[in-house]
């Protein structure tokens, strides 16, 4: 962990507070999955363990500050853990097995929700949900993130694309 990936994480964190409540204001939030976004790309940026961080932090902190996520039923809980999955992952991913960006991001989207459907069946039952299927978490937050899963696929991909270009360029420049 460098002193750069950790200010990295940092900005990350206050992104996913700041961009959820940009598009709360407008009552989109809970569809275009925006907290989602820079958890992900910390994983690119800063790595598996930063990124697992910054998504573990990013829904507890903004949960505190802004109400979104809500902790009761255990919304919040619940996207931490799966964005500490979704961090972690496009990290692990990305810089440990080497995968390309489309590939990472999509296994750590798959997996994430597989995480939180796990989660789900496991502690949902403990705030009196029962009868929750795991399969239930992972299809219903598919259908109703699908523009935020759209969105992801798009910003994500090109912002890497041209950070990696950018610093391409600088490279050959120096």
């Amino acid at each position: 962990m460098t002193l750069r990936k950790t200010i990295l994480g940092g900005f990350f964190i206050g992104l996913g507070i700041v961009l959820p409540m940009a598009f709360h204001l407008v009552n989109l939030g809970r569809v275009f999955l925006p907290m989602h976004i820079p958890v992900l790309m910390s994983g690119f940026f800063c790595g598996p363990i930063i990124g697992l961080i910054v998504g573990f932090i990013t829904p507890l902190l903004s949960g505190l500050l802004t109400g979104m996520p809500p902790f009761m039923p255990p919304t919040a809980q619940g996207m931490m853990v799966e964005l500490a999955a979704y961090g972690f992952l496009t990290g692990f991913f990305h810089h440990q097995l080497k995968l390309n960006n489309i590939v990472s991001l999509l296994g750590a989207m798959f997996l994430g929700r597989v995480v939180y459907g796990l989660f789900g069946a496991l502690v949902f039952p403990l705030f009196g949900l029962k009868g929750i299927s795991p399969i239930y978490p992972i299809t219903a937050g598919l259908i109703t993130g699908l523009p935020g899963i759209a969105l992801q696929l798009i910003i994500i991909p090109t912002t890497l694309y041209f950070v990696e270009r950018g610093l391409k360029t600088k490279r050959l420049e120096s």
